[in-house]
């Protein structure tokens, strides 16, 4: 049997005092933890990877304005009990109408003189989603691209079979005029005279907008949109309709959306990793973010936004800057282009 510990007055005192100050220390992360408040809802945007050229004050206010109307416009959705889904698409067609963003209206042009749009949409309730490749008539891409996901037993659609799906569910449908915009028409005659196929670059801001988004019911959603690269060739389909490259949501873990080097996110499968990271390791989202934007992809090539399942908000980005902004139940409500 065991002797009985006899334990000196000295022994007593530093056992009591370890006992105090383990329960004070428990006592003052349970206060911690119910002075935060949870987050009952969450949303991130971007309108791309690459930024304006420094001093232009006129167009920072323009992308300011622009990214908070859209940040506020998801961020009322689900302050009122919405979807994450409504939040996302109805932020990234904010986006889409306007031709500050290569996405939708903005969309740059292609080789040819043509534009070809991407999007897709993503639940994360069980990872449907629904996708459009190269679409030329839709004024709102991430529209249809909601419309594959839940009136179709398919991922994605392109090019006229998309075109033809559009005529078929009364999707908004305009002339290619639609979306010439002068500033994207020069872009594509430098690329041109360069022989270069461009993306986000220090002066020609022409990547991709996006979503990602938790709701007061705990399901999260993303959703991303773009004209892809200026000047790329014919029929080029980057990473943004693509699931788990450019778009990715599941309840377990986050909901992300990509933007920069399409082929990069393909062949990384940049947004399903951020999700994979968290899942198998552990991390949280940003760690996630950063070990995939700095030591996975190229300096240069983009970044990513997204929410976890938490509620936590992300971002990160390997280039000058990135339109960004975030917003949650706290009263949290930013808006960035640069390191700020």
């Amino acid at each position: 049997m065991t002797p009985p510990l006899h334990l000196t007055p000295l022994a007593v005192f530093r056992a009591a005092s370890l006992a105090l100050i383990a329960g004070l220390g428990a006592a003052t992360a349970l206060a911690q933890e119910e002075t935060s408040p949870r987050v009952e809802y969450s949303i991130a945007i971007h309108g791309g990877a690459g930024v304006i050229a420094p001093g232009d004050e006129e167009m920072e206010r323009q992308y300011r304005e622009a990214l908070e109307e859209a940040l506020e416009i998801g961020r009322a959705i689900l302050e009122d009990g919405g979807t994450a889904l409504d939040a996302v698409e109805q932020a990234v067609i904010r986006m889409e109408d306007d031709p500050l963003f290569n996405a939708g209206r903005g969309s740059v042009f292609t080789n040819a003189g043509t534009n070809e749009l991407d999007a897709s949409i993503m639940d994360g309730r069980d990872r449907d989603a629904g996708a459009v490749a190269g679409v030329r008539t839709v004024k709102n891409p991430i529209s249809l691209a909601r419309l594959v996901m839940t009136e179709t037993r398919h991922v994605l659609l392109a090019a006229d079979g998309a075109d033809r799906f559009a005529e078929e569910m009364e999707v908004e449908q305009v002339e290619p005029e639609y979306f010439y915009v002068e500033r994207r028409w020069q872009q594509l005659q430098r690329a041109r005279e360069r022989d270069e196929i461009t993306g986000a670059t220090e002066d020609e801001d022409t990547s991709t907008v996006g979503a990602a988004a938790l709701d007061r019911h705990g399901n999260l959603a993303a959703a991303t949109s773009t004209g892809g690269l200026t000047n790329k060739r014919f029929g080029r389909v980057g990473d943004s309709p693509i699931p788990g490259a450019g778009t990715w949501a599941d309840n377990a873990t986050c909901a992300v959306s990509g933007t920069g080097r399409g082929e990069i996110f393909i062949r990384h499968t940049v947004a399903s990793r951020v999700g994979a990271l968290m899942e198998y390791r552990g991390l949280s989202i940003q760690e996630a973010m950063d070990e995939v934007v700095f030591e996975v992809m190229p300096e240069g090539t983009g970044g990513v936004i997204g929410v976890s399942a938490d509620g936590e908000i992300g971002w990160a980005y390997n280039g000058r800057g990135m339109y960004r902004g975030g917003a949650d139940s706290t009263g949290r409500f930013e808006i960035a282009i640069w390191e700020e």
